[in-house]
């Protein structure tokens, strides 16, 4: 069987795919494989996932396994949804898709704080890699992580809570699967809120620059788009939570009137815009969220994408840089400086904030930070010549790569932004002395 990732730049093949049902078949799958890895939505643009991998000339990343292999999908497994609104949690099958749990809890009266961009990804294959949504006050989604149940190199269940393993959870969480397999999760969670999206087009790099901070507070969560070329930002998408869902904290709300939030028709330099709006030009706005302050719940807000309209795959490959909050205007204008080398291969990028954390392989641990994000034409040759330039450009701002995207930073680079990288090397020899849950991509950013 071959399966490709969302992109379909890596090539996962030869070692079976093992679709578990209960924890006890898990275990034995682990018990008898010598190197395991899981798969989830495969959203990932690098070899995190793979057990190991080389790259093609063409840019394709070939697959070689090796004898007594498994890969791991936890769709099927058997672990439903429990509430604990006494405590403010809701546990989960780590395989479960942002889409599927976000309508479940919203159902019950529940939220989380943040979501991704796209809800078709899986709560463990982002929380490991510290995938972040965006908000000056909102954690990335690791940090709604309250406890983990994992399935250990000997195939033991193992339970951790943040409250009872403080110090070994904050490295845990964000763990790149080098840990085991994370089977369940249990995430904090609070009554359902409504959210309304507006959306400003064309502002003035220079009003941004001068006015960064109050433009990326000017909501719960801010998106910026820019394509860094023509001195404006193409557009600024905000996204307000306007207070809590009617009825049982959410249930039944089926009649949202819209809060008249008092937004001018012009903010700093940028206009409303007059229609819902796809962030790349002449791309159509079908499948987006709703924008034009519409109410709506809040995931169906907080995603960029329609919980039922998720693309299949994507003809891009994707890069994310994450620099301090201090440094980001200078981080930003050094990339707008590169905008010659790059017009004609860029989509179109996202620049969002996230608040700091304690999470060991957070790309915000003990720092606010920025995410710089590019969705590139999907040309491995020519992202791999402009790569380098970006990196160098950002290098004077502690920069720290997305691990689940493309960079080409050296280990040593990578091991350096990781204040507890460390910490979390001696975390893994203990936790899996013979490597069964490493692979290439651990071996050399990890253990260099």
């Amino acid at each position: 069987m071959t399966i490709r990732n969302w992109s379909e730049n890596i090539l996962f093949s030869s070692a079976p795919i093992h679709e578990p049902q209960t924890v006890e078949q898990l275990q034995e799958i682990v018990r008898a494989s010598r190197k395991v890895r899981v798969l989830g939505a495969r959203h990932s643009f690098n070899d995190a996932a793979a057990i190991d991998a080389q790259v093609d000339v063409d840019g394709t990343q070939q697959v070689d396994e090796e004898a007594s292999a498994a890969y791991i999908s936890l769709e099927h497994l058997d672990a439903p949804l429990a509430f604990d609104f006494k405590r403010g949690t809701v546990t989960c099958n780590a395989g479960i898709t942002y889409g599927e749990l976000c309508v479940s809890m919203n159902s019950e009266g529940a939220a989380l704080h943040n979501t991704a961009s796209l809800p078709h990804i899986t709560v463990a294959g982002a929380c490991s890699t510290g995938t972040h949504g965006s908000g000056d006050g909102n954690g990335n989604l690791a940090t709604a992580v309250v406890g983990l149940e994992i399935v250990t190199a000997d195939g033991e269940l193992k339970s951790l809570t943040l409250e009872e393993d403080r110090e070994v959870f904050e490295g845990s969480v964000v763990s790149l699967g080098g840990l085991g397999i994370v089977t369940r999760m249990t995430l904090a969670m609070e009554p359902a809120y409504l959210m309304q999206q507006y959306v400003y087009e064309d502002m003035p790099a220079a009003e941004l620059y001068e006015n960064f901070d109050e433009i990326m507070s000017g909501a719960y969560s801010v998106s910026l788009f820019p394509d860094w070329q023509g001195g404006v930002v193409n557009q600024v998408w905000f996204k307000h939570r306007t207070g809590l869902s009617s009825g049982r904290n959410g249930e039944g709300a089926t009649e949202l009137e819209p809060v008249d939030l008092g937004l001018p028709a012009e903010l700093y330099g940028a206009k409303a815009a007059s229609t819902h709006v796809h962030p790349v030009p002449d791309f159509s706005a079908d499948g987006l969220t709703l924008q034009m302050g519409m109410p709506g719940p809040w995931h169906d807000r907080l995603h960029h994408f329609q919980i039922d309209s998720t693309p299949a795959s994507g003809d891009e490959l994707q890069t994310e840089y994450f620099v301090p909050r201090a440094h980001a205007v200078p981080a930003l204008r050094a990339v707008e400086g590169l905008r010659d080398r790059f017009s004609s291969m860029l989509w179109i990028s996202e620049i969002r904030s996230v608040a700091a954390d304690r999470l060991w392989l957070s790309q915000s641990y003990g720092t606010p930070t920025i995410g710089i994000h590019f969705s590139w034409k999907k040309s491995w040759p020519a992202v791999r010549e402009v790569m380098p330039l970006v990196e160098e450009a950002l290098a004077p701002f502690e920069v720290r790569p997305h691990w689940g995207k493309l960079f080409s930073m050296s280990p040593r680079q990578v091991q350096a932004a990781y204040p507890k990288m460390e910490d979390f090397r001696e975390l893994l020899r203990t936790t899996d002395p013979d490597g069964k849950f490493r692979n290439g991509y651990l071996d050399r950013f990890v253990f260099g």
